[in-house]
């Protein structure tokens, strides 16, 4: 929709048109013939290589540790445990430092305590990876156990507020939403489940560190270059400019490529053995110190009057973690924004657990807030005899119903009424069980899907024009593999006045201008509000070159506007001179500016937000109960869309993100031991190929005027609304209503 204030302010506009072509990723060719290096493939001379020894306990002390044979092996170079490691600074927690990146506050491999089942207690090193494994197998640990707190059910009587639910208050309440439910005319009241997840990136975690000197060099796989150089410095007492980090390739991140201990501990023993080392971790380990998504249970509580209006929205519930973190899974924040109703009760608490310290995975809280509260939308359209996409259209608000502030933009309802068309969602037949083919039942569902816009403070980018009229821009930002390094040249080929071709967006590296991080799909707006305010200061400086005998002379920077590898003024168009011309007559190689981005204001100002309408259609098998999903579309609201290729996968991979969270996704966690039970892709089922249908992507294409191109960050939208609208679907297909994730076929049979 569009509110008051946008009418009149015109939608960015691209001077050449790079913006919005679907051009193949740069960095395909580099990948596709083995000439990216990762963090893992990165090779120095008379390395060594690192394996870690994990806890078989959730709480205690460890009693005895012999690493006489592990020593004596061969090949090892040194076993590094609490007893000779060197002394390190607790990392400073996420969010309680503008760069702080450290997931948990626990200091590590300090002391002889024990805080979760797969907590490092030992390292070694050794000439080989095999030589390290074997040496690693051979320590001997015994351990002095103490209660922990392993159930969910028990923990979850003691609930407390966190201190802030990601830095904003655990409750909210807007009238009395409890007493407006009891009153109201129709009402769904129910409890949904989501368990815990783990990151399986393509890629495990892994770095390679270097001592040089007092300089510590790192080639990681990071989300967080310039916050994770912060930390290790706090923790290891150096400066920051003595740290250089460089991670070109991060091979999958979603939330789980940070500052974990196996970094840590891997820098401390490099220093220790005067040589450099290479630690990776095994798919296990990756389960075992790097957390994920954590257990949910939620209450959806919907009040409406006999409009199908809403008189009451309540999502309240409580979400396992550690007491040495703050990442809750924030499953409220949908709410606060998508409808309008007359009262609010959105309420968070934690369930403290002895586990490894959860984090962020693909849009956390938004994935599995919208499973419960899509889902009882559709119990309550049910209810009201209403079709799902018209309740939705009913309870459109026009403004943000909670904070009150206009909408930057807000295409929604287009976006509905496209993908319903596109689906073919009239042929739907609300009763359920209705549709049948053979054995197959067969159902369509809807849902919502949301993320907010974020635009991190922090960022520079540097500019370097030269003289045979190709650019360089740099920044330490990060390439996931989502596009980074092919839109963001566009983005500044369209800034420069260049075709696409002529410039080359560098990344991946502290030396660089500083990087936000890449996460809460913040990163496409953050460099490009940064190259842009580098661009205002290139201009500046070319002016300056060009002199009293260019075309250009006694313009202004705001003046002129760069257009055809040159500088044009914007009222008279033939006061024009080509970079190559003014840095020729100057006598210069190049020219180069940089500059901080501004503030992120916009955020403050307007509720912004991405959105998309979610559509599943899955065949049920009616004797075994067997899901498959047969048809899939996503048509999405996210503001101009950049280039049509990469944001395609981008959405394609979050739905199929969701398919997984929908239908196989779940970290056993055994609640006696307090041990991951499944730390494989074996048993951890992520969807393969023949789970995944052909997913049809739409878009409604709307530049939102208060961001930076005009786009949002869509890394993470695709994933949200997906649970929702298959088990939706399900219910459709079944009658049967699934309200704990994942949809297994015991649980339809």
């Amino acid at each position: 929709m569009t509110t008051p204030d946008t009418i009149d302010r015109p939608a960015p506009q691209t001077q050449h048109g790079s913006i919005g072509t679907a051009l193949p990723r740069v960095d395909g060719p580099r990948k596709v013939q083995g000439e990216a290096r990762f963090a893992a493939e990165v090779a120095l001379d008379n390395m060594l290589y690192a394996a870690l020894v994990y806890s078989t306990i959730a709480r205690g002390r460890i009693a005895t540790l012999d690493t006489t044979v592990a020593e004596a092996a061969p090949g090892v170079a040194l076993v590094m445990t609490h007893r000779n490691a060197p002394a390190m600074a607790p990392p400073a927690l996420f969010l309680t430092e503008p760069l702080a990146a450290g997931p948990s506050s626990l200091p590590v491999m300090q002391d002889d305590s024990i805080h979760w089942n797969g907590e490092p207690v030992a390292l070694v090193l050794a000439e080989t990876q095999e030589q390290a494994d074997h040496a690693a197998s051979l320590i001997n640990v015994t351990y002095e156990a103490e209660p922990a707190s392993l159930s969910f059910d028990q923990a979850a009587v003691h609930a407390r507020h966190p201190d802030s639910v990601m830095g904003e208050p655990p409750l909210l309440e807007l009238g009395d939403a409890e007493a407006a439910l009891a009153a109201a005319a129709h009402k769904i009241d129910r409890i949904y489940e989501t368990p815990r997840h783990s990151h399986a990136a393509i890629e495990p975690h892994a770095a390679t560190i270097m001592w040089d000197g007092d300089k510590l060099i790192i080639h990681d796989a990071t989300q967080m270059l310039n916050a994770t150089r912060w930390t290790l410095a706090g923790i290891f007492g150096l400066q920051e400019d003595q740290i250089r980090i460089l991670s070109p390739f991060v091979g999958g991140g979603f939330g789980g490529k940070g500052l974990w201990s196996h970094q840590i501990l891997a820098i401390a023993a490099a220093k220790m053995a005067a040589r450099p080392v290479r630690i990776g971790l095994t798919r296990a380990g990756v389960f075992r110190i790097t957390g994920g998504r954590t257990t949910t249970r939620q209450r959806v509580a919907l009040g409406a009057k006999a409009d199908g209006t809403l008189a009451a929205l309540i999502h309240t519930g409580t979400v396992a973690m550690t007491t040495h973190n703050n990442c809750p899974e924030q499953f409220t924040f949908p709410a606060k924004h998508l409808y309008a109703a007359d009262s609010f009760r959105l309420e968070q608490h934690v369930a403290d657990i002895d586990m490894v310290a959860n984090t962020f995975m693909r849009a956390p809280g938004e994935s599995v807030g919208t499973f419960a509260l899509e889902s009882a939308l559709d119990e309550l359209a049910e209810a009201l005899a209403i079709d799902p996409i018209e309740l939705r259209r009913r309870i459109e608000p026009a403004k943000d119903p909670t904070s009150g502030l206009a909408f930057s933009s807000r295409h929604i309802l287009e976006a509905y009424a496209k993908g319903a068309e596109r689906f073919g969602w009239a042929n739907r037949n609300p009763v359920p069980r209705s549709r049948r083919e053979g054995e197959w039942l067969i159902g369509m569902g809807v849902a919502t899907a949301t993320y907010p816009y974020y635009r991190m403070p922090g960022g520079a980018a540097r500019i370097t024009l030269t003289k045979d009229g190709r650019a360089r821009v740099e920044m330490a930002s990060h390439e996931m593999g989502m596009g980074t390094a092919t839109v963001q040249a566009q983005a500044a080929a369209d800034c420069l006045g260049l075709a696409p071709e002529q410039v080359v967006f560098d990344y991946g590296d502290t030396a660089m201008p500083s990087g936000t991080l890449a996460g809460g799909s913040s990163q496409t707006a953050s460099i490009a509000a940064a190259v842009a305010a580098a661009t205002t200061q290139l201009i500046t400086e070319l002016l300056q070159l060009a002199g009293n005998a260019s075309p250009l002379a006694g313009l202004r920077p705001d003046q002129v506007e760069p257009r055809d590898a040159g500088l044009a003024s914007r009222e008279q168009p033939d006061r024009f001179e080509r970079y190559v011309s003014i840095l020729s007559r100057a006598a210069r190689d190049d020219v180069c500016a940089q500059a901080d981005a501004p503030m992120p204001t916009e955020m403050g100002e307007h509720s912004m937000h991405s959105y998309g309408a979610q559509f599943c259609e899955v065949r049920v098998n009616a004797i075994t109960g067997e899901t498959r999903v047969s048809r899939f579309l996503g048509s999405f609201d996210t503001g101009r869309i950049l280039n049509p290729r990469t944001a395609t996968s981008q959405f394609r991979g979050g739905i199929i993100m969701g398919l997984g969270l929908a239908l196989t996704e779940e970290t056993q966690f055994d609640e006696r031991s307090g041990r991951i039970m499944n730390p494989s892709l074996a048993e951890y089922h992520v969807p393969a190929h023949l789970d995944v249908p052909h997913i049809d992507i739409i878009w409604t294409g709307h530049p939102d005027p208060y961001a930076p191109l005009g786009a949002h960050g869509i890394g993470e939208i695709g994933i949200t609304g997906v649970a929702a609208a298959v088990a939706n679907a399900i219910y459709n297909a079944t009658g049967r209503r699934i309200r704990d994730l994942p949809i297994t076929l015991d649980k339809l049979l």
